[in-house]
């Protein structure tokens, strides 16, 4: 009899650990929306930086876009089906590895299924004189949004 009793108090426990576990939230630490990427010196023309790809999702890019020489933050997701591009240095373009697309490193999409352009994230110069990238704030292209100020900061 006190078998069954210790085997009930188990699982009268065991559940009650399992349904308080079950009602408190599933809590994730997520990166700050602004961060500083670094002073624009550090990206010479041509340059794209990954190192902001992993924690934050954006990519820092040295480009021209309509004959301007600008540094913006493209987001890391491909505009297809939301898979996370990559960049191939040896060719210049960013890759979708899931379904081929391929965007120029100004974030124009030009190869595969990609409807649109990359996104870009808000950009500005803190007043330290360092990039400081946003990343709740989206411009898409599509919508003129790349010509905002907010969307790049221009050398």
């Amino acid at each position: 009899m006190r078998l069954g009793f210790a085997a009930l108090a188990l699982c009268g426990g065991l559940w009650a650990a399992i349904t308080g576990r079950f009602l408190m939230p599933n809590a994730l630490a997520e990166p700050p929306r602004k961060f500083k990427a670094g002073f624009p010196a550090d990206y010479p023309p041509g340059y794209v930086a990954g190192r902001f790809r992993q924690q934050h999702g954006v990519w820092i890019v040295h480009a021209a876009y309509r004959g301007r020489r600008q540094i913006f933050a493209l987001r890391s997701v491909c505009t297809h089906l939301g898979c996370i591009v990559i960049w191939q240095e040896s060719q210049q373009k960013f890759k979708c590895p899931c379904h081929g697309s391929g965007f120029h490193p100004n974030g124009i999409n030009f190869e595969g299924p990609a409807p649109r352009p990359l996104e870009r994230s808000a950009i500005h110069i803190a007043e330290d004189g360092q990039l400081e990238v946003d990343t709740s704030r989206v411009f898409q292209e599509e919508l003129g949004q790349w010509s905002d100020p907010a969307s790049y900061v221009e050398v």
